[in-house]
């Protein structure tokens, strides 16, 4: 895994879930020794159809990167006979296979060197599902969990796919990524080679970083997201409880597929971080210890890995893929939902209506339930029927009382089903209307105490060392130059019939570090579940700089304004903010 921070983003569906009843399966907890875990009710077929993938092989694959990084100066880094050599191992397994291989040369990598991409025949070549993990490691040992671990892993369940060579739904597309621990140079490389209608055709990426720490939890990228559902679902079959991948968001090869608005998660035990009190409870190991203690370190070897968490995750992985690309299996039940047309105006004291319709794209038509959230207040939706079967359509009517809130709304028509799915109305309201207008923040200036905020401990502050731009108090975010994180957040009601709502907020970047083209330290604003703008160490001046958004999509609403500073291992970035408004008039 990567040590500087990037920002997270979203996810979209690939994923269409099912319920059925599964027996106890044995779960293979060592090389040596077995438990057995009774699945709940809450799981899918495909568990029953997935090959087990055997943990000693993929123990046998970590044993070979450990060899090899001995034999090459104690390392796999990117760029070194060590990663060449990892690489060809890789590639001369596959290749034996049956997979179709080819490298790719990074030429911008801090370390140019190759990435290796294989796909499995078969399948649509225009629906692609990707599974990758860093090939790399760091210069300072064998680098065995990171990332020997999502390598092996991967590399496993390639060599099954093909031993069975099943009837295939869709492309299957692995990749081992180099320059990963530079700053994810080699995937980076990889996503800015595709063209746009390559891209189209990836529904889902997959990333496997750090998947067998020995005082490891179960993280999962974007948990409550469609695309993770085949992964939580094995976990959950388990009764593993998985967690968000906080500590991961953003500092590995999902990053770059992510902004590129490909769906993407994937599988991490854990890092530098520590276990909570909760986690060990729930899942073992130790509390406030690191999930990976030899992280980045010459102790991680083969010693450095958990069998337990190894051969979970290994599992979990042919799991999804079954699931989302292996056909002859229980057929999944999918549909799509749109709205026509996709745009609306209403006055005050009037109607308007659209038609909402539905297709069956996968299995057998389903009965889909039709909801509505995101109006403005004043406008009641109501659909006619309020369900249908797919395939089937719907009238949404929209109605606006004499004094609804002016403006231009984003309504989002929700199916439910066998899964979810979503589409959007664009709603105009029109008319005459006052507006309360004023500014919405309250103590912007922070000089009041905490009160409305909420802030991580020491965030409110009137320290010397980084001087307020009025007053005495300032939100001070990070500035420690260690792995950090805080938030800063207050919820705000916004009024309605305003014509301009202008956020704005002054803010002073100072940092250690050098770099003047990664972004290592990163301060996210949203407002809602909207990112207005990310900062990072590359925005660092001399003084504060004003900062000013549009927020009229959230008139008439009420939302949380959060700031969110993530800081990496080392060099220190401040980001400092004063004088907070929201002004709508």
């Amino acid at each position: 895994m990567r040590g500087r921070t990037l920002s997270a983003g979203t996810a979209l569906a690939v994923f269409a879930g099912m319920t059925v009843t599964l027996a106890a399966q044995p779960v293979t907890a060592s090389p040596t020794t077995t438990t057995t875990v009774a699945r709940p009710i809450a799981a899918t077929a495909a568990a029953l159809a997935a090959p087990d993938i055997s943990v000693t092989n993929v123990q046998a694959h970590l044993t070979q990167f450990n060899s090899i990084a001995t034999s090459n100066g104690g390392n796999r880094r990117a760029g070194s006979a060590g990663y060449t050599a990892s690489l060809t191992y890789v590639k001369t397994r596959l290749q034996s296979a049956g997979y179709t291989v080819t490298e790719q040369y990074c030429s911008s990598c801090t370390y140019p060197s190759n990435n290796l991409i294989a796909e499995w025949p078969g399948g649509p070549a225009d629906q692609v599902v990707m599974f990758g993990a860093h090939l790399d490691g760091v210069s300072a040992g064998p680098g065995i969990n990171d990332n020997g671990t999502g390598s092996a892993t991967l590399l496993e369940n390639a060599l099954v796919l093909a031993a069975q060579n099943p009837t295939m739904t869709k492309k299957v597309r692995f990749a081992w990524w180099t320059d990963e621990e530079q700053g994810l140079n080699g995937s980076r490389f990889y996503v800015n080679s595709l063209s746009s209608t390559q891209r189209g055709y990836i529904k889902g990426y997959y990333n496997f970083d750090m998947v067998g720490s020995t005082n490891g939890g179960y993280f999962i990228n974007r948990v409550t997201s469609t695309t993770a559902a085949p992964l939580k679902a094995y976990w959950d079959s388990l009764g593993l409880q998985p967690e968000e991948n906080v500590e991961g968001q953003g500092r590995s090869d999902d990053y770059y597929f992510q902004q590129a608005g490909i769906p993407t998660s994937g599988y991490a035990a854990g890092a530098s971080a520590r276990k909570t009190s909760a986690q060990a409870a729930k899942w073992g190991g130790t509390a406030n210890a690191a999930y990976d203690a030899c992280y980045h370190r010459a102790c991680d070897t083969t010693a450095n890995v958990s069998a337990t968490v190894l051969n979970r995750s290994a599992d979990g992985v042919a799991y999804a893929l079954w699931q989302l690309a292996v056909g002859g299996g229980t057929p999944t039940n999918d549909f799509s939902i749109s709205v026509d047309p996709a745009s609306r105006s209403v006055a005050r004291g009037a109607s308007t209506t659209a038609t909402v319709g539905t297709a069956t794209t996968a299995g057998s038509a389903q009965t889909v339930s039709l909801t509505a959230s995101g109006a403005p207040s004043g406008v009641s939706v109501s659909f006619s029927p309020s369900s249908v079967t797919s395939g089937g359509s719907a009238t949404i009517t929209l109605t606006a009382s004499a004094s609804a809130a002016t403006g231009t709304f984003t309504v989002t028509v929700t199916g439910t089903g066998s899964v979810t799915r979503t589409a959007s109305l664009t709603l105009t309201v029109t008319g005459t209307g006052g507006c309360a207008g004023g500014q919405v923040i309250g103590n912007g200036g922070f000089e009041s105490g905490s009160t409305p905020w909420t802030a991580s401990s020491g965030v409110i502050t009137n320290s010397s060392s980084q001087p307020a731009r009025t007053g005495s108090y300032k939100a001070w975010l990070d500035g420690y130059g260690s792995t950090h994180t805080d938030t800063l957040s207050q919820s705000v009601t916004v009024p309605a019939g305003c014509t301009s709502y202008t956020l704005s907020f002054w803010l002073h970047v100072d940092t250690a570090e050098t770099t003047t083209s990664t972004a290592y330290d990163r301060l996210t604003v949203q407002v809602g579940s909207t990112t207005l703008a990310t900062y990072s160490n590359l925005n660092a001046a001399s003084g504060y700089v004003q900062r000013s958004f549009n927020v009229a999509s959230v008139a008439g609403q009420t939302v949380t304004l959060t700031f969110t500073g993530t800081e990496d291992a080392s060099l220190q970035t401040s980001f400092v903010i004063d004088d907070v408004t929201l002004q709508a008039s």
